[in-house]
C-alpha cells in the first residue's frame, strides 16, 4: 500500500481511528481524555475519515469535547482537511454506515 496518486493508478490506504488523546509533542504523560468515546470509525479515505470524525464530535452532546474542539480549531484543523483535499490527498465527503 502507499500514499496518493502516480500515474493513472491509487494507492489503498485504510485508517481507523479510536479514542485518541490528542496531546502535544507525544507526552509522555498525557491527560485523561475530556470527551467520552465516540466509537470506532474506518476508512480508506483519510480525509473522509478525519472530517466524519470532527463532525461526530461537533455534533456529540458530550460537554467535554469543547476541549476538543478549541485543540482541533487553535490548530487549524479544518484548514488541514480543506488543503488536504485541495490536493487531492481524499475527500471531505463521506457516508457513515454502522456496523453492529
Amino acid at each position: 500500500m502507499r500514499w496518493g496518486r502516480q500515474g493513472n493508478t491509487t494507492g489503498h490506504v485504510c485508517q481507523a481511528t479510536d479514542g485518541c488523546n490528542l496531546s502535544v509533542d507525544c507526552d509522555s504523560s498525557p491527560a485523561d481524555p475530556q470527551m467520552g468515546d465516540i466509537g470506532i470509525l474506518a476508512s480508506l479515505d483519510p480525509v473522509a475519515l478525519d472530517k466524519a470524525c470532527t463532525d461526530l464530535v461537533r455534533s456529540s452532546e458530550d460537554h467535554g469535547k469543547i476541549h476538543l474542539i478549541e485543540r482541533i480549531d487553535s490548530r487549524q484543523g479544518m484548514h488541514t482537511l480543506d488543503y488536504a483535499e485541495q490536493i487531492g490527498f481524499g475527500s471531505q465527503q463521506y457516508e457513515l454506515v454502522r456496523l453492529d
